[in-house]
């Protein structure tokens, strides 16, 4: 579809789940299971929704999803299900092979969004999946992910940066930049201190992509925030900050883990938040 200057796609990467429990925090789950049911392991369905944006020369996928470096036993833990590979998404969907992706940006180094960076190559060894990108991620994020904190170690694998940053691919960006013009990353606190959002203005709209301050469709009343945030009181002030002029000034939404509509506009009704579905014009 096109957005203003830009041609934007939403590339799923693949379903999984994790806990109902640790992804609505301290909302009971008589309450969120209403809107995300949750399966035998109580785990909610989710997808990784990486979003390309083209414009001029430049083919920009801003994040990569989990990959396909994963163990039998993980995928079970994980509940992973995929239909075909990064790779494989990124040219059905855009019509350009993974060469011929100019940037990828990781909003954050998670293992869920900056999983599929590398993947294995013949040999078995990790190589980039997007061969000549340039891979952007924040310093800070970097610092961060080079040394977490015990409650967020889990979620950062070192083998989806290490090779990137080897062979000089990965370009480390301060805590708010331009990635390409009309197109911002901005640090917003809360899921820990360095996770960046995406803002694409262009032709006088907005597409603001929450990344992991708000995951899901189902996240949009403020309080319902995970129980994986480092930061859950930043978060809220960030979710009172930024739906509201969301709802204001009519942005496409892009909710990263929403598994079946993850671009979305925010009405109030009632005044209370409410997603409903992108219509593009």
């Amino acid at each position: 579809m096109l957005f203003g200057d830009f041609r934007i796609e939403i590339v799923p990467d693949a379903e999984f789940g994790l806990d109902g429990g640790a992804m609505f925090g301290i909302v009971p789950r008589v309450l969120w299971s209403r809107v995300s049911p949750p399966d035998e392991a109580n785990r909610i369905r989710m997808n990784m929704n990486c979003l390309f944006v083209e414009r001029g020369d430049e083919r920009i996928l801003v994040e990569t999803g989990i990959g396909d470096k994963w163990s039998e036993k993980l995928k079970s833990i994980y509940g992973i299900k995929r239909q075909r590979s990064l790779r494989e998404s990124v040219q059905k969907i855009t019509g350009y092979r993974p060469e011929e992706i100019t940037i990828v940006i990781n909003t954050h180094l998670h293992f869920d969004h900056a999983g599929g960076n590398t993947t294995l190559d013949q040999q078995g060894q990790i190589a980039p999946t997007f061969p000549n990108a340039r891979y952007f991620v924040s310093a800070a994020e970097y610092e961060h992910a080079e040394n977490p904190l015990e409650r967020d170690q889990v979620s950062y694998m070192p083998e989806h940066w290490q090779a990137l940053k080897a062979n000089g691919q990965l370009e480390f960006k301060p805590m708010n930049y331009e990635a390409a013009q009309g197109l911002r990353m901005e640090t917003v606190p809360g899921h820990n201190r360095t996770m960046q959002c995406v803002r694409l203005e262009s032709g006088g709209g907005t597409l603001y992509g929450f990344a992991d301050i708000v995951p899901t469709r189902a996240h949009v009343p403020f309080a319902w925030i995970m129980g994986y945030d480092l930061y859950p009181v930043e978060t809220l002030e960030a979710k009172k900050l930024l739906l509201p002029q969301a709802a204001r000034e009519n942005w496409t939404c892009l909710f990263y883990h929403d598994p079946d509509v993850p671009l979305c506009r925010l009405v109030e009704e009632d005044g209370k938040l409410r997603a409903i579905e992108h219509s593009p014009e």
